[in-house]
């Protein structure tokens, strides 16, 4: 079974406190790329964003980060914002919540940020709740697919183009996994929303300040 594009309208009402989209009347759209930094992957996502000047928001899982601190360094220089997204890429539904926050506070040593998104989306009520006193909890509104063999790399473009408005939050991943769908799909949606006359920009705490939640 393929993956959702959206995400569940009830998961929605339920989390409702969460980011899922950043409500616009421009035409500004908000990637995200979960799971790196990869040496072998993630430069290739900068080299893109360079070509289309967009600005990302990185989610890094923190171990990565430890193993990989110069394509840390360079997703930093090169401008854009960084999320935090646990240091083991923990599932929160089958840790303990002590145990997730560890998790999170270890990657908190490596990665500085007030922005944070649960690996798989899951997470226990209760770490979200402590989590949400120091992060702003970034959910999604497109969710690309390119991790799932399910789809092709032409899907995956698809499944953004068809589902994207303005101030979607999509998310890719910059992971080994994902890459094969990765390298034909995001050129393709770049291309796609520059010819549309969109922007991509960066999703930071000081914007959230003024999104409609």
């Amino acid at each position: 079974m393929q993956p959702s594009v959206r995400p569940p309208f009830l998961l929605r009402k339920l989390l409702r406190k969460l980011t899922w989209i950043i409500p616009q009347k421009e035409k500004i759209i908000y990637l995200t790329f979960d799971d790196g930094p990869i040496p072998e992957v993630t430069p290739f996502v900068l080299d893109l964003l360079t070509k289309y000047k967009a600005k990302a928001t990185f989610f890094c899982v923190g171990n990565n980060v430890r193993k990989n601190p110069e394509v840390y360094a360079n997703v930093k220089e090169a401008g854009h914002s960084i999320g935090n997204h646990t240091y083991n890429h923990t599932n929160g539904f089958k840790t303990s919540v002590e145990l997730y926050l560890d998790d999170v506070a270890e990657a908190e040593k490596f990665i500085q940020t007030g922005l944070f998104r649960p690996p798989h989306g899951r997470i226990k009520l209760k770490a979200l709740r402590n989590l949400r006193l120091r992060f702003k909890i970034i959910m999604w509104d497109v969710l690309s697919g390119d991790y799932s063999a399910l789809f092709t790399g032409e899907q995956v473009a698809a499944n953004v183009i068809n589902n994207t408005r303005p101030g979607s939050i999509i998310v890719f991943h910059d992971s080994l996994k994902a890459f094969d769908r990765l390298k034909i799909a995001l050129p393709k949606v770049l291309e796609h929303f520059t010819i549309q006359g969109y922007r991509f920009e960066a999703i930071t705490p000081d914007l959230l300040q003024y999104a409609r939640k």
